[in-house]
């Protein structure tokens, strides 16, 4: 049986939520689907114009998380030894050292994550997926918890190089700012610059906090109802009347883990369609190409399917 979130849980998922909006005005949604990628264990790949809060947001999400934190800006020449570390020989030791690189973090902001190289790229596919890196033969453990937040800029602006599927398949959540609303924009311009509230803000919860925050979302009730439902947009995405190919079985589960998650922060110990329904354009689209000819955007594909899908 499932117990509703504790009351110092909900309150601390509660202040995460408005320490972040005193930095990122006006996006309440976005700052909801962050938190939801994170506590559900996910890395976040923020996607939008240089200059709208991407990096400011990956900032603030690590702060108030209480993590140990590392920015790497990705570049053309970024190599895979810059990323993960190497290994330098130690005369003194008549042996090989491994130095560290920032990606031993427990969060990475990969800022720019498509401006390197496909190589470069694939180097985080590991420490993604198994939160390990191997270099020359031995492995190594990365933090706990760990995630990845990138920020990636439009792929037609120049000096960029398009994702691999097999990681952007490793993103849980894919999200855009956007341009702030009027009133949001003039708080900013009035307001102090971001990097003085960055340097201002506290951490909310501590490492350990954040994951039994975890903990608790893999406790949130799917009744066989809202399975079924899941089951249909799985189904239809694979049908070709939307998309060129379906989401595979993983993508599935992320879509799950997500919806939980949002199920966590809006205080209810149990998974609503509404959950499943917010949170699938940010967790499918990005995994998804629209058949040929479909002449709309994958978002616009899924927003579009879903509202083919009859609810349960």
């Amino acid at each position: 049986m499932t117990q509703a979130p504790s009351r110092s849980l909900a309150a601390q998922l509660l202040a995460l939520q408005n320490q972040i909006s005193t930095v990122i005005k006006g996006k309440p949604a976005q700052i909801s689907d962050s938190l939801a990628c994170l506590i559900a264990g996910g890395h976040l790949l923020i996607e939008d114009l240089p200059g709208v809060g991407k990096t400011t947001l990956a900032h603030a999400l690590a702060i108030s998380l209480g993590l140990k934190f590392s920015r790497l800006q990705f570049t053309a020449d970024l190599l895979p030894s810059d990323l993960l570390g190497v290994s330098v020989y130690e005369r003194e030791k008549q042996a090989f050292a491994f130095h560290a690189g920032p990606v031993f973090a427990q969060v990475l902001l990969a800022d720019e994550i498509n401006r390197a190289g496909p190589k470069t790229q694939s180097a985080l596919l590991e420490a993604m997926e198994e939160h390990q890196v191997s270099i020359d033969g031995q492995t190594h453990a990365l933090p706990e918890p760990f995630f990845v937040i990138a920020t990636q800029n439009p792929s037609e602006q120049l000096g960029t190089f398009p994702l691999p599927e097999s990681q952007l398949d490793r993103f849980l959540m894919c999200i855009s700012l956007g341009y702030p609303d009027a009133a949001a924009e003039r708080e900013l311009l009035m307001g102090e610059d971001s990097r003085e509230q960055l340097r201002a803000l506290r951490p909310v919860m501590t490492p350990a906090e954040l994951i039994a925050a975890q903990a608790a979302v893999r406790r949130i009730h799917a009744a066989a109802p809202l399975l079924d439902y899941l089951q249909a947009l799985i189904a239809a995405t694979r049908s070709g009347q939307w998309f060129a190919e379906g989401l595979s079985p993983r993508a599935g589960l992320a879509v799950l883990r997500a919806a939980r998650a949002r199920a966590l922060l809006q205080g209810r110990d149990y998974v609503s369609p509404d959950d499943v329904q917010a949170i699938l354009p940010q967790t499918i689209a990005h995994r998804l190409q629209p058949r040929a000819g479909a002449g709309r955007g994958a978002r616009e594909q899924v927003r579009a399917m879903i509202e083919a899908i009859p609810l349960p």
